[in-house]
């Protein structure tokens, strides 16, 4: 077969290692040998620069030998022994003992990625196996130097190696990198509003992931800036120093390498979780970019995390809320936001969620909470809806937020949603579970990155785009602006009476005496038999007549009745009958004004008595308990009337229900706790007729001739 592509080159070399390797283990040994053959491709035309200077350099201490070595390597890295891929097969009895010394002849830098990935054990297990020799010189077929290969495409063969590898082992690739097209889509959405700040020469950003992996996002972002602001030989252009932490050891090593190899400062890519051993604690960004794993409980950290938010709040990174165990997304973005410049400078962030961080969880949750903080502090500024199958390991539905603190004077207090699910074309072959692609305007293909940009920049509210549907051009609406408080509501709880009917037939009363005997509550049973004989087995519709004469009758007694003796009571004597009276809670008289708002009063649950001073209050029936969602935007007594009264009556044919007015949010004392959602859906939902019934028909008739018209040219 003719190869053409240095991937081609270096995935056959996996199945030298069928049989001696379980499929989900052959990345353990081509992942690392990638790297070493890219970085031997590098060192290689400096290689006897860098022999000839060893023997001085060494005098000088380990420190200064890596400074002076390097600078003969032309790189920030270099190799000291004599070895390199040609070399270490000269002699391939000893290609154990001669790759470790190769491997250990690296300055210290590359030596540390090495041994993340655990390289040394697999060199022995290679050789025992006599497949050390074979895949060596196969991987010293494949040219891998900048010339041939540039940074773009060797950080591309990384990520295909992950997937290919990850889909062997059932594992989730797109934990380690996220597609080329979407990272381009969201450095420009990121940067648009900034490029003249980012064409001044010489100046420096910082760029920070969380959840970097192979360093994909910070590759395409330092690509950016170097195309936007190149400089020349006279003044310096733009520069991104860029940061990041990863927790996978593989991809952790992989990004650093690549780091070294384009000469960016690897120290800032940092190795663990970066929730519970945050490498960068004291760094502030000017951006930010992740796509942190989709749905990722954080039950593993859980201990971590409440405690820092519980001891710290708003001064630590989790003060905002706590979402789900189940999914961890919105974690991320706070600890991200963590991270923010303050002042003018400020920071702008964008990060790819799936759908529940939008809608999930209700007012007062951990995950309303967050939005509710991220919101009234006017920091989102836009989130785009992405096509479906755009990932490697999931189809669903996924977005990008732009979160900063430092919005453009025409976007503060507004909110930009961009419908861009449609901006997609088909592959010619699908990778895993990414079968669209957004296009950038290459090979022929519809430059959708543009498009969204500039939709995204237009900043305007209803603008349509042409699409062709089943071959019709159908316009559609892709951009919509809301001011921030149009994504927040008040949750209240409404109300309704409880309605028991009391029955005291002889199955009531023996049921009675063994709960009260149960409960050591034999008074009770024989207080209620006494007012029973009086009033007779029933069933009674007005629990409040019957009620009465019970207490009347434990007062003659001196007998108390608390709480528990009402549960024993109602539990065996009473029933829900929504023809009985309303209980009634509480009857009081009071001489109140005017302008004490007596139109009011109903709305929550005080009602006016026959007589004027009068007013009662209704007992509620917790199964008849609802809730609504009260746009922030409207009067929550007008939004009763409207959309409640009307449709809640009684048997008396009057509204029954009303607001419960002690349910209040906790930071301003409001009736209905305050909650934040973004039903992108529903914003953008067009409403499609269903098909008349002599459409229906006509197509099943049309169908039914296609198939007999099949047939008969099956049967000539």
């Amino acid at each position: 077969m003719n190869y053409t592509r240095p991937i081609d080159l270096i995935w056959p070399i996996a199945e030298l290692l069928r049989h001696d390797y379980k499929r989900s283990d052959y990345g353990k040994v081509v992942l690392p040998l990638t790297v070493l053959r890219r970085l031997d491709c590098v060192l290689a035309p400096t290689k006897v620069k860098v022999l000839k200077a060893v023997p001085d350099a060494v005098k000088k201490g380990e420190k200064a030998a890596d400074l002076l070595l390097n600078k003969a390597a032309g790189q920030s890295f270099h190799n000291r022994s004599q070895y390199d891929f040609k070399r270490l097969l000269d002699e391939p009895n000893q290609l154990e003992k001669n790759l470790k010394a190769y491997i250990n002849g690296f300055s210290a830098n590359i030596r540390e990625i090495m041994e993340y990935f655990s390289f040394a054990e697999h060199i022995v297990r290679l050789d025992k196996a006599n497949l050390l020799f074979k895949v060596v010189s196969k991987f010293g077929e494949v040219n891998l130097h900048p010339d041939e290969v540039d940074n773009h495409e060797m950080g591309a063969i990384y990520e295909e190696l992950i997937r290919r590898f990850s889909e062997l082992s059932n594992e989730t690739a797109g934990e380690h990198f996220t597609p080329r097209e979407v990272i381009k889509l969201m450095v420009n959405l990121l940067f648009l509003e900034d490029r003249q700040i980012l064409r001044r020469k010489g100046i420096v950003k910082k760029l920070y992931d969380p959840a970097c992996g192979t360093g994909g996002m910070l590759s395409v972002a330092e690509d950016y800036l170097r195309e936007l602001n190149p400089g020349t030989d006279k003044e310096p252009g733009g520069r991104l120093e860029l940061f990041g932490q990863e927790i996978n050891p593989e991809s952790y090593a992989i990004c650093k390498a690549d780091m070294v190899i384009k000469g960016n400062n690897a120290g800032n890519i940092k190795f663990g979780n970066s929730f519970t051993t945050d490498g960068l604690p004291d760094e502030r960004f000017d951006y930010m970019l992740s796509n942190p794993p989709f749905g990722v409980e954080w039950k593993k950290v859980e201990e971590f995390i409440r405690d820092e938010n519980k001891n710290f709040g708003h001064a630590g990174r989790f003060g905002a809320g706590l979402p789900r165990i189940s999914d961890g997304s919105l974690l991320f973005l706070q600890h991200m936001f963590s991270k923010r410049k303050e002042g003018a400078e400020g920071t702008r962030l964008g990060i790819v969620f799936n759908g529940s961080p939008l809608f999930s969880g209700g007012a007062g949750s951990g995950e309303s909470e967050i939005r509710r903080w991220i919101i009234e502090n006017d920091w989102l500024e836009a989130i785009v809806a992405l096509p479906d199958q755009l990932f490697y390991n999931t189809g669903i539905s996924t977005y990008i937020w732009i979160v900063t603190n430092r919005k453009s004077k025409a976007r503060r207090g507004k909110v930009q949603l961009v419908n861009a699910a449609g901006f997609s074309h088909k592959m010619d072959k699908s990778l895993g579970n990414k079968r669209n692609k957004i296009g950038d305007g290459t090979r022929g293909k519809p430059d959708h990155i543009g498009e969204i940009t500039q939709i995204y920049g237009a900043f305007q509210h209803n603008p349509t785009r042409i699409f062709d549907v089943d071959g019709k051009p159908k316009p559609q609406i892709v951009s919509k602006i809301f001011d921030n408080e149009d994504f927040g509501y008040r949750r209240i709880t409404v109300e309704r009476p409880l309605r028991l009917r009391v029955d005291f037939s002889a199955e009531s009363l023996a049921r009675l005496h063994a709960l009260c005997a149960e409960n050591k509550e034999a008074p009770l049973a024989n207080l209620v038999e006494a007012v029973a004989s009086v009033l007779g087995p029933g069933p009674h519709m007005d629990y409040n007549d019957v009620w009465e004469m019970v207490s009347v009758n434990a007062d003659d007694r001196k007998m108390k009745l608390p709480a528990k003796r009402v549960k024993l009571f109602r539990e065996a004597c009473c029933q829900r009958d929504e023809t009985a009276e309303r209980v009634i809670a509480d009857h009081f008289s009071a001489h109140l004004t005017p302008d004490y708002g007596f139109e009011n009063m109903p709305l929550f649950g005080i009602y006016f008595g026959e007589t004027e001073g009068e007013f009662t209050c209704y007992e509620a029936d917790p199964a008849l308990r609802d809730f609504e969602n009260v746009p922030l935007k409207e009067d929550i007594k007008d939004y009763f009337r409207r959309e409640v009264m009307p449709h809640v009556k009684g048997k008396e044919g009057e509204c029954e229900a009303w607001i419960n007015p002690d349910v209040r949010d906790e930071l301003d004392d409001e009736i209905g706790k305050v909650g934040y959602e973004i039903p992108f859906t529903r914003h953008f939902y067009e409403y499609k007729r269903p098909l008349k019934l002599e459409d229906i028909e006509a197509e099943i008739i049309e169908l039914e001739n296609r198939i007999q018209g099949m047939l008969k040219g099956a049967l000539a």
